[in-house]
Protein backbone atom coordinates (compact mmCIF):
# COMPACT_ATOMS: atom_id res chain seq x y z
CA UNK A 1 0.00 0.00 0.00
CA UNK A 2 2.85 2.46 1.13
CA UNK A 3 4.37 1.74 -2.29
CA UNK A 4 1.50 2.34 -4.46
CA UNK A 5 0.78 5.59 -2.30
CA UNK A 6 4.78 6.54 -3.24
CA UNK A 7 4.54 5.90 -7.05
CA UNK A 8 0.78 7.95 -6.99
CA UNK A 9 1.86 11.21 -4.84
CA UNK A 10 5.33 10.89 -7.17
CA UNK A 11 3.36 10.87 -10.50
CA UNK A 12 1.20 13.75 -8.98
CA UNK A 13 4.26 15.69 -8.46
CA UNK A 14 5.58 14.80 -11.87
CA UNK A 15 2.69 15.70 -13.63
CA UNK A 16 2.22 19.16 -11.72
CA UNK A 17 6.05 20.11 -12.49
CA UNK A 18 5.65 19.15 -16.22
CA UNK A 19 2.29 21.65 -16.32
CA UNK A 20 2.92 24.89 -16.64
CA UNK A 21 0.54 27.62 -15.29
CA UNK A 22 -0.45 30.63 -17.23
CA UNK A 23 1.69 32.89 -15.19
CA UNK A 24 4.94 30.99 -15.68
CA UNK A 25 4.21 30.90 -19.64
CA UNK A 26 4.22 34.72 -19.94
CA UNK A 27 2.51 37.13 -21.84
CA UNK A 28 0.78 35.91 -24.94
CA UNK A 29 2.18 36.69 -28.57
CA UNK A 30 1.21 39.96 -30.00
CA UNK A 31 -0.06 37.98 -33.33
CA UNK A 32 0.00 41.20 -36.43
CA UNK A 33 -1.41 40.15 -39.78
CA UNK A 34 -0.47 41.71 -42.75
CA UNK A 35 0.33 40.13 -46.43
CA UNK A 36 3.98 40.42 -46.62
CA UNK A 37 3.99 41.74 -50.72
CA UNK A 38 3.70 45.56 -50.28
CA UNK A 39 7.25 47.02 -50.49
CA UNK A 40 8.20 49.37 -48.24
CA UNK A 41 5.72 48.71 -45.50
CA UNK A 42 5.19 44.93 -45.54
CA UNK A 43 7.84 42.57 -47.58
CA UNK A 44 10.19 40.26 -46.94
CA UNK A 45 14.17 40.21 -46.68
CA UNK A 46 16.76 38.75 -48.31
CA UNK A 47 16.42 35.96 -45.49
CA UNK A 48 12.74 35.45 -46.44
CA UNK A 49 12.10 37.35 -43.18
CA UNK A 50 9.30 40.01 -42.42
CA UNK A 51 10.32 43.46 -43.19
CA UNK A 52 9.43 46.63 -44.01
CA UNK A 53 7.80 49.52 -42.16
CA UNK A 54 4.62 47.90 -40.40
CA UNK A 55 6.63 45.24 -39.46
CA UNK A 56 8.94 47.12 -37.63
CA UNK A 57 6.24 49.29 -36.39
CA UNK A 58 4.46 46.28 -35.18
CA UNK A 59 7.37 45.10 -33.21
CA UNK A 60 7.56 48.52 -31.27
CA UNK A 61 3.95 48.02 -30.46
CA UNK A 62 4.90 44.54 -28.89
CA UNK A 63 7.70 46.08 -27.00
CA UNK A 64 5.40 48.97 -25.60
CA UNK A 65 2.68 46.36 -24.74
CA UNK A 66 5.03 43.88 -22.97
CA UNK A 67 4.74 41.28 -25.43
CA UNK A 68 6.59 39.53 -27.93
CA UNK A 69 4.99 40.01 -31.50
CA UNK A 70 4.49 37.61 -34.07
CA UNK A 71 4.29 38.51 -37.74
CA UNK A 72 1.06 36.41 -39.43
CA UNK A 73 1.07 36.62 -43.22
CA UNK A 74 -2.10 36.46 -44.55
CA UNK A 75 -4.00 37.53 -47.97
CA UNK A 76 -5.32 40.35 -48.36
CA UNK A 77 -9.04 39.37 -49.30
CA UNK A 78 -9.00 36.92 -45.85
CA UNK A 79 -7.36 39.70 -43.50
CA UNK A 80 -10.25 40.76 -41.44
CA UNK A 81 -12.08 37.05 -41.42
CA UNK A 82 -8.59 36.76 -39.92
CA UNK A 83 -9.51 39.18 -37.52
CA UNK A 84 -12.67 38.07 -36.65
CA UNK A 85 -12.24 34.91 -36.31
CA UNK A 86 -9.35 35.57 -33.47
CA UNK A 87 -6.50 33.49 -35.34
CA UNK A 88 -4.83 37.58 -35.30
CA UNK A 89 -5.18 40.30 -32.78
CA UNK A 90 -4.65 43.10 -35.05
CA UNK A 91 -4.10 44.35 -39.12
CA UNK A 92 -1.12 46.47 -39.13
CA UNK A 93 -1.13 46.11 -43.52
CA UNK A 94 -1.38 49.97 -44.73
CA UNK A 95 -5.40 49.17 -44.53
CA UNK A 96 -7.52 52.43 -45.45
CA UNK A 97 -10.38 52.67 -43.21
CA UNK A 98 -13.49 53.00 -44.97
CA UNK A 99 -17.40 53.00 -43.69
CA UNK A 100 -17.85 49.38 -45.37
CA UNK A 101 -14.79 47.72 -43.09
CA UNK A 102 -16.01 50.07 -40.10
CA UNK A 103 -19.00 47.83 -39.63
CA UNK A 104 -16.94 44.98 -39.70
CA UNK A 105 -13.74 45.65 -37.48
CA UNK A 106 -12.80 48.97 -35.46
CA UNK A 107 -9.76 51.05 -36.08
CA UNK A 108 -7.42 53.15 -34.38
CA UNK A 109 -6.72 56.38 -34.73
CA UNK A 110 -4.98 57.31 -38.30
CA UNK A 111 -1.53 57.30 -38.75
CA UNK A 112 -0.84 57.60 -42.16
CA UNK A 113 -2.80 60.00 -44.96
CA UNK A 114 -2.08 58.80 -48.47
CA UNK A 115 -4.21 58.81 -52.20
CA UNK A 116 -5.49 56.72 -54.46
CA UNK A 117 -3.95 57.52 -58.12
CA UNK A 118 -3.43 55.63 -61.43
CA UNK A 119 -0.91 54.37 -63.56
CA UNK A 120 -1.55 54.82 -67.34
CA UNK A 121 0.08 53.45 -70.12
CA UNK A 122 2.81 56.15 -71.35
CA UNK A 123 0.79 57.50 -74.20
CA UNK A 124 -1.86 57.54 -72.60
CA UNK A 125 -4.50 60.26 -73.36
CA UNK A 126 -5.83 59.95 -69.63
CA UNK A 127 -4.68 63.14 -67.42
CA UNK A 128 -7.30 62.64 -64.03
CA UNK A 129 -9.71 60.44 -63.04
CA UNK A 130 -12.39 62.77 -65.02
CA UNK A 131 -11.11 60.88 -68.25
CA UNK A 132 -12.32 57.66 -66.40
CA UNK A 133 -16.03 59.00 -67.26
CA UNK A 134 -15.64 58.88 -70.65
CA UNK A 135 -16.40 55.75 -72.68
CA UNK A 136 -16.19 52.28 -71.31
CA UNK A 137 -12.15 52.51 -69.95
CA UNK A 138 -10.42 48.84 -69.16
CA UNK A 139 -9.59 49.52 -65.26
CA UNK A 140 -7.23 46.70 -63.46
CA UNK A 141 -7.74 47.01 -59.89
CA UNK A 142 -6.39 44.80 -57.12
CA UNK A 143 -9.40 42.19 -55.73
CA UNK A 144 -11.02 43.95 -51.61
CA UNK A 145 -9.34 47.24 -52.29
CA UNK A 146 -9.85 50.73 -51.93
CA UNK A 147 -9.37 50.99 -55.58
CA UNK A 148 -11.49 47.99 -56.40
CA UNK A 149 -14.10 49.75 -54.22
CA UNK A 150 -13.86 53.04 -55.34
CA UNK A 151 -14.27 52.01 -59.52
CA UNK A 152 -17.46 49.88 -58.73
CA UNK A 153 -18.93 52.45 -57.03
CA UNK A 154 -18.21 55.49 -59.59
CA UNK A 155 -17.17 54.30 -62.83
CA UNK A 156 -20.51 52.20 -63.69
CA UNK A 157 -19.95 51.57 -66.92
CA UNK A 158 -15.99 50.90 -66.88
CA UNK A 159 -15.05 46.80 -67.70
CA UNK A 160 -13.00 45.99 -64.35
CA UNK A 161 -10.13 43.36 -64.38
CA UNK A 162 -9.78 41.99 -60.71
CA UNK A 163 -6.72 40.70 -59.97
CA UNK A 164 -5.16 39.23 -56.67
CA UNK A 165 -1.99 40.64 -56.84
CA UNK A 166 -0.75 44.59 -57.82
CA UNK A 167 2.44 43.70 -59.97
CA UNK A 168 -0.14 41.56 -62.46
CA UNK A 169 -2.60 44.61 -62.33
CA UNK A 170 0.42 46.27 -63.47
CA UNK A 171 1.49 44.12 -66.21
CA UNK A 172 -2.08 44.80 -67.75
CA UNK A 173 -1.38 48.30 -68.08
CA UNK A 174 2.15 47.62 -69.62
CA UNK A 175 0.83 44.93 -72.36
CA UNK A 176 -1.96 47.16 -73.34
CA UNK A 177 -4.86 45.75 -71.77
CA UNK A 178 -6.05 48.22 -69.69
CA UNK A 179 -6.37 51.55 -69.68
CA UNK A 180 -5.41 52.38 -66.01
CA UNK A 181 -4.79 50.12 -62.82
CA UNK A 182 -6.07 52.48 -59.56
CA UNK A 183 -3.88 52.21 -56.76
CA UNK A 184 -2.21 53.96 -54.01
CA UNK A 185 0.34 56.33 -54.65
CA UNK A 186 3.29 55.12 -53.31
CA UNK A 187 2.90 51.40 -54.67
CA UNK A 188 1.86 53.67 -58.48
CA UNK A 189 5.14 55.58 -57.81
CA UNK A 190 7.27 52.32 -57.39
CA UNK A 191 5.57 50.29 -60.03
CA UNK A 192 6.19 53.46 -62.04
CA UNK A 193 9.68 53.63 -62.03
CA UNK A 194 10.01 49.59 -62.99
CA UNK A 195 8.27 50.15 -65.64
CA UNK A 196 9.59 54.17 -66.94
CA UNK A 197 9.14 53.15 -70.71
CA UNK A 198 6.24 51.87 -70.48
CA UNK A 199 3.64 53.45 -67.87
CA UNK A 200 3.04 57.22 -66.74
CA UNK A 201 1.91 57.63 -63.07
CA UNK A 202 -0.85 60.37 -62.28
CA UNK A 203 0.06 60.68 -58.64
CA UNK A 204 -2.78 63.59 -58.36
CA UNK A 205 -4.64 62.02 -55.42
CA UNK A 206 -8.29 61.08 -56.80
CA UNK A 207 -9.04 60.94 -52.78
CA UNK A 208 -7.35 61.20 -49.53
CA UNK A 209 -7.05 57.91 -47.14
CA UNK A 210 -6.63 57.64 -43.97
CA UNK A 211 -5.01 54.07 -42.59
CA UNK A 212 -5.53 52.95 -39.34
CA UNK A 213 -4.92 49.68 -37.02
CA UNK A 214 -7.58 47.35 -37.86
CA UNK A 215 -9.05 46.01 -34.29
CA UNK A 216 -11.62 43.26 -33.41
CA UNK A 217 -15.14 44.92 -32.71
CA UNK A 218 -15.47 46.03 -28.79
CA UNK A 219 -11.55 45.03 -27.85
CA UNK A 220 -11.79 48.31 -26.30
CA UNK A 221 -8.69 47.50 -24.03
CA UNK A 222 -6.45 47.01 -26.91
CA UNK A 223 -7.59 50.01 -29.18
CA UNK A 224 -6.73 52.09 -26.39
CA UNK A 225 -3.47 50.74 -25.94
CA UNK A 226 -2.81 51.12 -29.74
CA UNK A 227 -3.47 55.04 -29.76
CA UNK A 228 -1.74 55.42 -26.81
CA UNK A 229 1.43 53.80 -28.46
CA UNK A 230 0.46 56.12 -32.07
CA UNK A 231 0.86 59.30 -29.47
CA UNK A 232 4.27 58.47 -28.11
CA UNK A 233 5.20 57.15 -31.15
CA UNK A 234 4.35 60.29 -33.11
CA UNK A 235 5.67 62.40 -30.47
CA UNK A 236 9.19 60.28 -30.39
CA UNK A 237 9.60 61.28 -34.11
CA UNK A 238 9.17 57.37 -34.59
CA UNK A 239 7.26 57.58 -38.06
CA UNK A 240 9.99 59.96 -39.51
CA UNK A 241 12.86 57.74 -38.95
CA UNK A 242 10.87 55.00 -40.52
CA UNK A 243 10.15 57.15 -43.47
CA UNK A 244 13.93 57.78 -44.00
CA UNK A 245 14.74 54.50 -43.69
CA UNK A 246 12.39 52.95 -46.00
CA UNK A 247 11.26 55.51 -48.29
CA UNK A 248 13.27 58.10 -48.48
CA UNK A 249 13.59 58.51 -52.05
CA UNK A 250 9.95 58.65 -52.37
CA UNK A 251 9.51 60.57 -49.95
CA UNK A 252 11.67 63.34 -51.73
CA UNK A 253 9.84 63.01 -54.83
CA UNK A 254 6.49 63.32 -53.27
CA UNK A 255 7.73 66.54 -51.58
CA UNK A 256 9.25 67.89 -54.95
CA UNK A 257 5.54 66.96 -56.61
CA UNK A 258 3.50 68.68 -53.88
CA UNK A 259 1.94 65.42 -53.64
CA UNK A 260 0.95 64.99 -50.03
CA UNK A 261 1.84 61.61 -48.31
CA UNK A 262 2.11 62.42 -44.47
CA UNK A 263 2.46 60.17 -41.00
CA UNK A 264 0.28 62.11 -38.80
Amino acid sequence: MIGRLFVFFTSVVFLSSCGKSPESEGPKPLRVGMELSYPPFEMRDTNNQPDGISVRMSEDLAEYLGRPVEIVDVEWNGIIPALKSDKIDLIIASMTVTEKRARQIDFSDGYVTNGLCMLVGKDSSIQSADDLQKGKPKLAVKLSTTGHLWAKENLPEAELIVLDESATCVLEVVQGKADAFIYDQISIYQHWKNHEDKTRPILKPIREETWAVGIKKGNNDLRNEVNAFLHQYREQGKFNELAERYMSEEKAAFEKLGVPFIFH
